[in-house]
């Protein structure tokens, strides 16, 4: 079901008019649908149900806290990569069974952090990191239970910059070396070896490297004779930014992980961040200034790329509407762009667009996962606010940013 629509050429979220919120909030600002976030979890699980995994949320995709709260309704889990994002999610309220703390460069304290919070999982990422987390759950008197996160050589079909399971990326430890360590481990007294850890990539459309993945955990199950308690398949599952976008198949894969699960009497976690969140937000956004160039018309929006960052980082495409729709027809072509002082600062470029006016309000579709998170004060610009609906009643989750506050940083 989509939640953010058009009733008679105006946009709605839910049952929400973005009219009337643009009368009420200075944008830019993002406008998340709750019910859209629950039902993307539902649908998620649902996929997986006969596995019965422990969905643990990325929580780098959306750390809102508020987001947060509603998915530990749902009984999911967080995947955190800093004591940042650990703590967010404790405040949410998610037991610290249901938190797996991963990403390859975890310092001191935040390895204490996760200890003393009696964590599920550390996922180890190199065996210094290994070596590190046995000495200080000794100094603290503890044994940890832990993940080693396997890099597999596996190239999905994705943005480079977003691949995560080739032998040249930095995450995880190959086939070999962590065949090594799991057979020597038993040095390390203080650490507990429950869990192989996996992510290969984010935004994939197949499920043929996941299929891959599980081949190669299944040789290092078989090799090392360990019986491994839990096994972390990550995240990465992509979604439909255009018409183009293929849709992952989750049902075939979710067939292959069961008997994977049965043959090795395991529990499966997973990691979902864009599966769950990406399509439930926009970004309001005013046209500041539309302006001639040599061969297009580029509309300046008061939203830029310290706001919204992934076209600027990713070269990603996301699809901008207007708020209220007409049937006039721009001539020639007309780019989006914010007003960053860098080139990169510009969202997408149409051929074809509905006449557009000076202080219209438009919206940039899909932004609800890696969107706020990603945000920054580049520029000296303030964080804009976020704002949730639910049915007809609109709340803010973040306010915007004092302009104040961030002077006396």
């Amino acid at each position: 079901m989509s939640y953010i629509k058009y009733k008679k050429n105006n946009l709605f979220v839910e049952n929400m008019s973005v009219k009337r919120l643009i009368s009420k909030y200075k944008s830019p600002f993002y406008l998340y649908s709750k019910a859209n976030i629950v039902e993307n979890y539902e649908a998620f699980y649902s996929n997986f149900k006969k596995v019965d995994p422990l969905i643990c949320f990325s929580v780098k995709a959306n750390s809102n806290v508020q987001i947060l709260k509603i998915l530990k309704k749902m009984g999911s889990g967080a995947d955190v990569v800093s004591g940042g994002e650990l703590l967010k999610a404790i405040k949410s309220g998610i037991k610290p069974n249901k938190i797996v703390f991963s990403g390859v460069g975890k310092t001191e304290d935040e390895i204490k952090l996760a200890i003393r919070k009696n964590i599920l999982l550390i996922n180890v990422e190199s065996e210094n990191e290994a070596v590190l987390i046995n000495k200080i759950a000794g100094n603290l008197k503890k044994k940890i239970a832990i993940g080693i996160r396997l890099n597999p050589d596996i190239n999905a079909p994705t943005h480079k910059k977003i691949s995560t399971g080739k032998a040249e990326d930095k995450f995880g430890l190959s086939k070999t070396n962590l065949i090594s360590f799991c057979l020597n481990i038993k040095r390390l007294k203080n650490l507990k070896l429950n869990a192989i850890s996996v992510h290969i990539g984010s935004q994939i459309l197949s499920e043929n490297p996941f299929k891959k993945t599980l081949k190669v955990l299944e040789e290092i199950i078989k090799k090392t004779k360990i019986y491994f308690k839990f096994i972390d398949l990550g995240g990465g599952f992509g979604i439909a930014y255009k018409k183009s976008d293929r849709k992952i198949n989750l049902k075939n894969y979710s067939n292959l992980v069961e008997k994977f699960r049965k043959k090795y009497d395991c529990n499966i976690i997973f990691e979902p961040g864009r599966a769950i969140l990406g399509n439930t937000a926009i970004l309001v956004t005013k046209v500041q200034y539309l302006k001639k160039g040599s061969n297009k018309t580029f509309a300046i929006l008061n939203a830029g790329m310290n706001d919204f960052m992934r076209t600027a980082l990713y070269d990603a495409v996301h699809n901008i509407i207007p708020v209220i729709k007409n049937s006039k027809k721009n001539k020639g072509t007309l780019e989006f762009v914010g007003p960053i002082c860098e080139t990169t600062c510009k969202f997408i470029k149409y051929k074809k667009y509905q006449k557009l006016n000076q202080s219209d309000f438009v919206a940039i579709s899909d932004v609800g996962a890696y969107g706020a998170s990603l945000s920054s004060n580049y520029n000296t610009k303030p964080l804009i606010a976020e704002i949730i609906v639910k049915n007809s009643k609109a709340r803010v989750i973040r306010k915007k940013q004092d302009i104040k506050n961030l002077l006396k940083q």
